[in-house]
């Protein structure tokens, strides 16, 4: 048994079934049953990896790597093994330098598959290669993500990694995928994050006025301008710019973004002066990069500046496990936001929610939800035919559907689904794959509903 391995966990019999387990793999393995025990052994001993638990007495996880990461002990992969997969915590837990982060109940499989890895790369990079980390607190404004998926914990993580480095980043991913909301959590678990964070919308600027608004520019550079005026890069001294939309910036621009990105100095329309700027550049978009480069839409060498870490965000379809949560919180939002009373959905709300596609992601289910908060009016309980009335019109007064809301449960959601489907064969002409594109399900999904509730 070459290599130690320490098993942090305020639960006794969690710890002793990992002990166990990781002594299986013929490991020898240590234990502590909190943060202030744990610093401890490391202190005096030699781990080629720590499952450390968030939540304990005395010191909790992140507590614990943020004092290894003051007393310069993080030379060994942290594995954070938590029951909160939140996203603050997770990119927290990365920030602080922590090499994965796993979320109970475990999956055995997922963590020997960690174990191996953590311990392969301790012996690759042994001490020298720790993550940096930063010991100041966040701030108690820091953007929250929603999610809990695999796919965003996965997001969660190369957040946490970026941001303790100064890389410039490339986010990808379709339109409505929250670029915008990574690209600021980014900056906020940053070392920059006390310093501006501009965002600029490279696809809303005139093409003649994107230099001027990007760079500034000098008294009458142009007709109108009657005096000097900064740029977006000069705003965001010390903090982070995030260019989204870079995509749709005009080819003129990108010849003088390139040259900011290698001499991280602007020079304002009209003016003769190269001037310094701190900046973290962070881009954005929802285009095929490689493809604009192909069609000469966009340059070659200003890409591989930018992306020199890489973020895509999954669209919505892949995270359907995030949308109850995601709805949630749109919901006390609108409650919020409008001033109205309580509400919340109803479990036959968020089933057709889950089976809904959303091809405008994650914008297109905070819309929709915000939109049924409104036009429900006092009542509090958002139904399907709250979220969903453009589709569940049948031709059919309004007291037959509200007649649905007096039934048991699974009766109520099996006729509306019957409705539902046989509403869209009727427009479909009997078309089952224009059928389910109409209620944005799948396929398979729909065979299954015509099957159950006996339609022909």
């Amino acid at each position: 048994m070459n290599h130690k391995i320490l098993v942090v966990d305020d639960e006794k019999n969690l710890r002793e079934s990992l002990v166990e387990l990781i002594e299986s793999e013929n490991f020898a393995v240590e234990s502590a049953a909190d943060g202030a025990d744990a610093l401890l052994k490391i202190r005096t001993g030699k781990f080629a990896c720590v499952f450390l638990d968030i939540r304990m007495p005395r010191m909790d996880g992140l507590q614990l790597l943020a004092k290894l990461g003051e007393e310069n002990l993080l030379k060994m992969p942290v594995v954070v093994v938590s029951a909160f997969g939140d996203s603050e915590k997770t990119i927290e837990a990365m920030r602080l330098g922590a090499f994965d982060y796993i979320t109970k109940p475990l999956d055995i499989d997922e963590f020997l598959q960690v174990l191996k890895h953590a311990v392969k790369q301790f012996e690759q990079t042994a001490a020298n290669d720790s993550i940096e980390k930063k010991s100041s607190e966040k701030s108690s404004e820091t953007v929250s993500i929603i999610g809990s998926s695999r796919a965003m914990r996965e997001v969660f993580k190369q957040i946490g990694r970026v941001a303790a480095t100064d890389a410039t980043a490339l986010i990808t991913g379709e339109s409505g995928t929250g670029k915008e909301l990574a690209a600021q959590a980014i900056h906020e678990f940053s070392a920059r994050k006390n310093a501006p964070f501009v965002a600029v919308n490279c696809g809303a600027i005139p093409e003649n006025l994107v230099e001027a608004e990007l760079f500034g520019y000098e008294k009458g550079a142009f007709t109108g301008a009657v005096q000097q005026k900064k740029g977006k890069f000069e705003a965001a001294s010390g903090g982070t710019i995030f260019l989204d939309e870079i995509g749709e910036m005009p080819l003129s621009a990108q010849v003088k973004l390139l040259r900011v990105l290698q001499e991280r100095k602007i020079e304002r329309v009209g003016g003769t002066n190269l001037i310094p700027v701190d900046v973290r550049i962070i881009a954005a978009t929802n285009r095929d990069l490689p493809i604009e480069m192909a069609a000469k839409n966009f340059r070659e060498d200003l890409f591989y500046r930018l992306n020199v870490v890489s973020i895509n965000l999954p669209p919505l379809r892949e995270r359907l496990a995030d949308v109850p949560p995601l709805a949630e919180f749109f919901l006390e939002k609108s409650i919020v936001k409008h001033r109205l009373p309580n509400k919340y959905l109803t479990d036959a709300s968020l089933r057709l929610l889950i089976n809904r596609e959303f091809k405008g992601n994650v914008r297109e289910l905070e819309n929709l939800v915000e939109r049924a908060a409104v036009t429900s009016g006092q009542s509090s309980a958002i139904t399907p035919e709250n979220l969903f009335e453009e589709i569940i019109s049948t031709g059919k007064s309004a007291t037959n559907f509200g007649d649905l809301l007096e039934l048991p449960f699974k009766e109520a959601v099996g006729k509306l689904e019957k409705m539902l489907v046989e509403k869209s064969l009727r427009e479909s002409n009997g078309n089952r794959t224009e059928a389910a594109q109409k209620l944005e399900i799948n396929r398979r999904l729909l065979y299954d509903k015509i099957r159950e509730h006996g339609i022909s």
